[in-house]
């Protein structure tokens, strides 16, 4: 029987386990990517762990995310970056290069390697036949000092295309499909791998737009083929020797199948405030927007900024639409430059902003208050834009654009011009002279960090205790993100190095009396929540767990949890468990005091705990899905204090 490609990158990489689904296994790391929202996390690891240098092929450093500099901290955090990575060996991307995921892509996108971000759409790299992994930035940290990655093996669900897309519908439009029928959750505990005709008519960076959005679905990757088109792209980006061809194997088997028709998909867009919540773009045509927007890591390709630029070339963007430009690279918009389309998008009214996260991650070009915001962003959780109460719909570029020109959610198949046809340059302009390659290791270990007055030091924890009687602080319903947790954008994340400071902020969204109320009761024993399904969704910036932790979080008991936040609260020393009967959910209250006794021999001895409820005398069961690996980790009060041991040990 043959082998699909997702099953051949994992078993190339395979040092732990085996590839049997469900199974812990641990698989060697080539490649690293951290951006500066997550990376200050990470090089604070290193500097505990007391690693020397980092171990992998290659570790790259982005800054894109905390662009906005109205003050000290982010600039502080930029040069600690800096230093960071002449003192462990990593590339470092300046400000305004661009966002990570396209940049990486760019300059070491390699087909048949592996990749751990400590950013949830590290996936977008399998679109050039990589297996890439987003992870908490702890489990990028342990990588970067050559330890193997841990996770289930996934089912691998094989999705087959077949026909062409029609004008005016594009591969966002692809994925939003995939999301319409699937939901938030339906890729949990899976590899999702493209193949048949179908591919034909996407590039590599059509195939990046569906890798970064696959992670809404909750998969664990995303893989495509490395062929020919892969190959191209190579070429483009002078690395043409990069490329070996990895293709599925004629009779490859898959876990799942599915296939879709291309032709068949429609214009669709994300209403607010799920990825999941999508809709034909014409049942809701007509309504007024304010704001329209391109860019992000998850359309980062030249035709997403191409395309529009010949759709308004000669036109003017409605008097009362925010047309706003984020270039996702700082080559994309050199390129787009020397073609004439920027001059396009400004002359019709754009608004440019430099190469980055910017909008996407709530830092700058929020939305007015209950206004409609059309974005081409990955995802569109309540308040993530920096506007608490927004309305930010998903949309391809084609729609984005047909909207803005007309003032109102549009079909770009209404408009009365033709769809502009682009391909991707085959001579991009190359810019590698903002990435700073990392020098000698004679010079890395003369290198200082650099702290500004922003950045603390580690919280250290205590190892789990045998048993814990505390209060449930906070119950919470399905589907609650991580940006709901501790929230992003510009007030928040300038604090991202500073774990007291940051703490004040979490569950703010949902109820901000959380971090006051923790607080009381940290002292005596600290608190558990209970929540509903997908508990922990969306990015994988570990402060959600590592925030509450250090408000006295030590039990999190929910319906089901999103695959990284779960890893990122054993990484910290908290206990999640799951319901044995999703039932006792609805007879547990916020105030229930829980009890569980002798936790270390109930982990130890199997997977099912006794949690008694003292305020209502009653107990209900809860099981536990950690391996033996995590158990251990869980017993030393977290990831920090494990490796930290075992690399002593090893050193």
């Amino acid at each position: 029987m043959g082998e699909n490609v997702a099953r051949k990158l994992i078993q190339a990489h395979l040092v732990e386990g085996e590839m049997q689904v469900g199974k812990e296994i641990g698989i060697r790391i080539d490649q690293t990517l951290t951006q500066d929202a997550t990376g200050t996390m990470v090089m604070l690891e290193l500097e505990a762990m007391k690693l020397d240098r980092v171990r992998t092929e290659i570790s790259a450093q982005y800054v894109d995310h905390n662009l906005i500099q109205a003050d000290s901290r982010n600039p502080d955090d930029h040069l600690f970056l800096e230093s960071a990575c002449r003192r462990f060996g990593v590339w470092f991307s300046r400000p305004g290069n661009g966002v990570s995921h396209p940049m990486h892509q760019e300059n070491f996108g390699k087909p048949g390697k592996t990749l751990l971000g400590s950013d949830s759409h590290t996936p977008s790299a399998g679109a050039v036949g990589m297996l890439a992994i987003g992870a908490g930035g702890l489990e990028v940290a342990m990588a970067m000092a050559g330890e193997p990655f841990f996770f289930r093996m996934p089912h691998i669900w094989g999705v087959k295309l077949t026909g062409s897309l029609p004008d005016w519908v594009s591969a966002k439009d692809l994925i939003l499909e995939m999301l319409r029928r699937h939901g938030v959750s339906g890729g949990g505990g899976r590899v999702i791998e493209y193949y048949g005709p179908g591919l034909d008519c996407l590039s590599t960076m059509d195939r990046h737009v569906i890798a970064n959005m696959g992670t809404e679905l909750g998969a664990t990757s995303t893989v495509f083929p490395s062929d020919r088109e892969v190959r191209r792209f190579l070429r483009g980006q002078g690395r043409e020797k990069d490329w070996i061809e990895l293709l599925a194997d004629p009779d490859a088997q898959y876990d799942v199948l599915e296939e879709i028709d291309l032709s068949q998909i429609e214009p669709l867009i994300a209403m607010p405030s799920s990825p999941g919540n999508v809709q034909p773009v014409r049942e809701v045509a007509g309504k007024r927007i304010y704001q329209s927007y391109l860019g992000s890591s998850a359309n980062p390709g030249y035709r997403d900024f191409a395309v529009p630029a010949e759709m308004v070339k000669g036109r003017r963007v409605h008097a009362g639409v925010s047309f706003d430009i984020n270039p996702a690279s700082r080559q994309i918009l050199e390129t787009l430059v020397r073609d004439n389309h920027l001059i396009s998008l400004i002359h019709a009214g754009g608004r440019i902003h430099q190469a980055g996260c910017n909008g996407c991650i709530g830092m700058g070009q929020a939305p007015a208050t209950n206004e409609i915001s059309l974005r081409t962003v990955p995802r569109n959780f309540p308040g993530r834009s920096g506007t608490r109460e927004d309305k930010v719909c998903l949309v391809s570029p084609e729609t984005a654009t047909a909207s803005a020109l007309k003032g109102m959610i549009t079909d770009p198949r209404t408009l009365d011009f033709p769809c502009p046809k682009i391909l991707e340059p085959e001579d991009p302009i190359l810019n590698g002279e903002m990435m700073q390659a990392p020098p000698s290791p004679e010079e890395s270990r003369n290198t200082d960090l650099r702290k500004g007055p922003n950045i603390a030091t580690l919280p250290t924890f205590d190892p789990f205790p045998v048993t814990i009687d505390i209060v449930v602080l906070l119950k919470v319903e399905d589907d609650i993100s991580t940006d709901e947790i501790m929230p992003a954008g510009s007030r928040v994340l300038p604090f991202r190095s500073n774990i007291p400071r940051i703490s004040e902020f979490c569950f703010e969204i949902i109820d901000d009396t959380y971090h006051d109320r923790a607080l009381k009761v940290r002292e005596q024993g600290g608190h558990a929540i209970i929540a509903a399904t997908n508990y922990g969704q969306g990015s994988s910036r570990e402060h959600a767990a590592l925030a509450p932790r250090y408000l006295g979080l030590r039990l999190v008991i929910a319906k089901g949890f999103a695959r990284i936040h779960w890893q990122n609260l054993i990484n910290f020393g908290v206990l999640p468990l799951t319901f044995t009967n999703e039932d006792d959910y609805e007879r547990l209250k916020q105030g229930d005091r829980l009890r569980l006794t002798d936790i270390h021999a109930r982990l130890q001895s199997g997977h099912h705990f006794e949690v008694e409820n003292t305020s209502r005398a009653s107990t209900f069961q809860a099981r536990h899905d950690l391996s033996p690996r995590q158990i251990e980790i869980l017993l030393k009060g977290g990831l920090v204090n494990w490796a930290r041991d075992r690399l002593n040990r090893a050193g």
